[in-house]
């Protein structure tokens, strides 16, 4: 029975049975006619889930390399990015920027906040002689569960012209993110979130104001040049040899959000992350996000006091084989985190709640028993019953 694990991490997400099955295609012939066709499937659909016309390229790599690949594409040495870092995945922008020597203007926030957009306004004022190329951000910070506003962020740039780039990994389709509307240069997006697919495609979306800053660039690139991959793609290629078994499941996991509908899949991941608040705050628990900033991805809780979270986590891990993500760099120790994104739904959400309620008794923290898991129900009842998402 242990073979059964319930996995409530922010990325990877679990993988439904009619993914996974795509997956065991056999191997095709990734420059012939079929993987054309697979390439321009997979890209016109996920062209859908970003809401945009832009160039949209599929790299074989986490997201991590897809960040380095909008960093290494767009600025050159001795250029300047403007950062805004609310955790742990801005700060891993600054030295992926500070790695090709691209200097950095830091806007470092406390761990738990959302980037003010009136900071990015007065830094973007100040620069007079446009130093400033491109401002880098996180549409969603897996590390501590705060969703930013990508929208008041991009109008605060008001006429300067540098470039946004997005790094929209554990937000996309999860959240709403109409690229062309926003006007956003560059959105990076991985396969192993809210996709619902195992890890190992990254894609990066390209504006055509970006492609000028491409052309320019002068940073070593090789593996992640994107003039490459615009060249081979064109031709229904990618430069290198991609994970085709992750792409047949890309194409899959395509057709069945589509056939979902953006507006249900976004409810939906707006419920489960009232699901986990709900259960949280009925456990006289804290989280670290305010309400307003509150990741549909993945909700950080901290400790309770004189609690080391990763007994929280061990416990749950130990007793009910239910996965929950530990806290990152000045975090570790004092939040868990609740991942509830991709293939999940309302009962995966009330058994790890059910297992955290448990685990945390056992720990000494004194709770009401059973009143995370009313909580959470009361939440799904509420929306069956008004109908505001029948898929709970």
């Amino acid at each position: 029975m242990w073979e059964k694990q319930i996995l409530l991490l922010p990325g990877p997400t679990q993988v439904p049975p009619r993914i996974l099955q795509a997956m065991v295609m056999q191997q095709i012939n990734h420059r012939g006619p079929y993987a054309q066709k697979l390439y321009a499937e997979i890209e016109e659909g996920t062209k859908k889930i970003l809401q945009t016309k832009n160039d949209n390229f599929l790299l074989t790599c986490s997201g991590t390399g897809g960040m380095e690949a909008a960093v290494a594409n767009l600025l050159s040495p001795g250029e300047t990015a403007l950062v805004a870092s609310i955790g742990s995945f801005g700060i891993r922008f600054a030295e992926i920027c500070e790695a090709f020597n691209v200097n950095v203007d830091l806007l470092d926030y406390p761990w738990g906040e959302a980037v003010n957009p009136d900071d990015i306004a007065k830094r973007l004022e100040a620069d007079n002689e446009h130093k400033i190329k491109a401002v880098l951000v996180q549409h969603n910070e897996t590390s501590t569960g705060v969703l930013n506003d990508i929208k008041a962020i991009s109008e605060a740039r008001g006429n300067h012209p540098a470039l946004l780039v997005v790094d929209a990994v554990s937000g996309l389709a999860a959240a709403d993110l109409p690229v062309d509307e926003w006007k956003l240069d560059v959105v990076i997006w991985g396969s192993q979130k809210a996709f619902m697919v195992p890890p190992g495609i990254a894609g990066l979306c390209v504006s055509p104001r970006a492609w000028e800053a491409v052309e320019k660039c002068t940073n070593s690139r090789f593996y992640f040049d994107l003039r490459l991959a615009k060249k081979y793609f064109e031709m229904g290629q990618t430069p290198f040899t991609p994970a085709l078994s992750v792409l047949f499941a890309m194409r899959e996991s395509l057709k069945l959000m589509l056939s979902e509908g953006l507006p249900k899949i976004f409810s939906r991941h707006a419920m489960y992350r009232d699901i986990v608040w709900a259960a949280a705050e009925a456990l006289n628990l804290e989280m670290l996000a305010p309400r307003e900033n509150a990741s549909p991805s993945v909700t950080a809780i901290k400790a309770p006091e004189g609690m080391n979270a990763n007994d929280i986590i061990k416990g749950m891990l130990r007793d009910f084989n239910v996965v929950v993500a530990g806290g990152q760099g000045k975090l570790k120790g004092k939040i868990f985190r609740i991942g509830h994104l991709g293939y999940v739904d309302g009962l995966d959400l009330i058994s790890g709640i059910s297992a955290l309620e448990i685990t945390l008794s056992r720990l000494g923290w004194p709770i009401e028993n059973g009143a995370g898991i009313r909580a959470a129900e009361q939440i799904i009842r509420g929306r069956i019953e008004t109908g505001a998402c029948s898929d709970y």
